[in-house]
């Protein structure tokens, strides 16, 4: 049976993995759309970069799993550099109902092979992260083989590598309707310069993918403090993480990333306009939580906002899209999506031409699992 054509509506970090591992396993008759006019310039190349395997559902840690055995050969695979560092995760907890978090989250880590994830002491992380407030810090956990990779160099090195095995990436081409035949089946995807049929379509279009399709995915704006370029950190401190409130801070190119959760830009779901007040807010816990940042001026002009691509469980949705024969979703990661693209892209490039993922187990991912009252449960962490 001749391989599908097969038409990809994203060309981030997951659409291009997508085409990577399609035309990898001989699908080469694969085209990706991308409203953006050049590679990373959608959620990409607005993420921070961290990788984890510290995770508290089974599916979640696979996943990382798979990554990671993907990011040590990513160079041998598709001739780019991912850029992969093992600084560690440092999770921090200041309540015993933190400790007890992650003590559950490490006992679902252990199960699936990630031993190396372990409880630490006061004393622990005063080694792993000299730079913190010790004061309040009840315990917490670290993996060494969590850290950091590029988000661009993940990007650039699949859209390469797809690109030489034949892949057409066409840029400035944002998808406006899908075309669906009587059957039910997908015919084509319009866009301004006309009509593009194929036989199989992907939805990786992250943070817009409910505008394409319905899916219940949703963008949630994600903003990012940085501060001038500055030495009193080093660049191999562990991604740091406080259980309580979800701040946390990292090292990139010279400078201190600070991050925490905040809500969406008012009245516009899809505005990434940075709040200065929030700013201001996560600087002065810096200051408080990392004594050596007090004297650190953030750069405004370095700051920035990016959206994530958020589902009702915080995990991805992958598969074949309930009610489609030929349309299939790769979208809601939740936050994990550059972590997890070179897992899902393989594992989703399995489905299309094979019928189903044959790395992993990926139910608990079946796009289908709300309607039928399945979400994941567990620590979200």
């Amino acid at each position: 049976m001749p391989a599908p054509s097969v038409l990809v509506v994203g060309g981030g970090v997951m659409g291009a993995s997508v085409a990577h591992h399609l035309a990898q396993a001989g699908c080469r008759n694969v085209v990706v759309l991308d409203r953006g006019d050049r590679p990373g310039s959608g959620s990409t190349a607005r993420a921070t970069g961290g990788f984890r395997a510290q995770f508290g559902t089974a599916i979640h840690v696979r996943l990382s799993l798979l990554s990671r055995s993907k990011l040590l050969r990513f160079r041998e695979e598709t001739g780019g550099d991912a850029r992969y560092l093992p600084a560690g995760y440092l999770w921090l907890a200041t309540a015993e109902a933190d400790l007890a978090a992650l003590r559950a989250a490490r006992a679902v880590q252990h199960r699936e092979g990630l031993h190396e994830a372990v409880e630490v002491s006061g004393e622990d992380i005063a080694r792993l992260n000299p730079a913190l407030a010790m004061e309040g810090l009840r315990g917490g956990a670290f993996c060494p083989s969590d850290g950091f990779l590029s988000p661009m160099g993940l990007l650039e090195g699949y859209v390469a590598s797809a690109s030489r095995l034949g892949v057409r990436f066409a840029w400035g081409e944002e998808v406006c309707a899908l075309e669906r035949a009587e059957s039910g089946e997908i015919t084509a995807a319009v866009t301004a310069s006309g009509r593009h049929a194929a036989g199989v379509f992907v939805n990786a279009a992250g943070a817009w993918a409910g505008t394409l399709t319905d899916v219940p995915v949703i963008p949630l704006r994600r903003q990012v403090a940085a501060t001038v370029p500055t030495e009193v950190l080093p660049a191999t401190m562990p991604m740091t993480i406080f259980v309580d409130d979800g701040f946390h801070l990292r090292v990139r190119d010279g400078r201190v990333l600070l991050l925490r959760a905040s809500p969406g830009a008012e009245d516009d779901p899809f505005g990434t306009t940075l709040d200065p007040a929030w700013v201001a807010s996560v600087s002065a816990e810096a200051h408080a939580r990392v004594p050596p940042l007090r004297h650190v001026p953030i750069d405004p002009g370095s700051c920035w906002a990016g959206l994530y691509e958020m589902s009702p469980d915080r995990h991805a949705l992958l598969g074949r899209a309930p009610g489609f024969a030929n349309l299939y979703l790769i979208c809601g990661a939740s936050g994990h999506g550059v972590m997890h693209a070179p897992a899902l892209g393989q594992l989703l490039a399995e489905i299309i031409l094979e019928g189903k993922a044959r790395a992993l187990d990926v139910r608990p991912l079946r796009p289908e699992r709300f309607a039928e009252g399945d979400p994941n449960l567990g620590e979200m962490l």
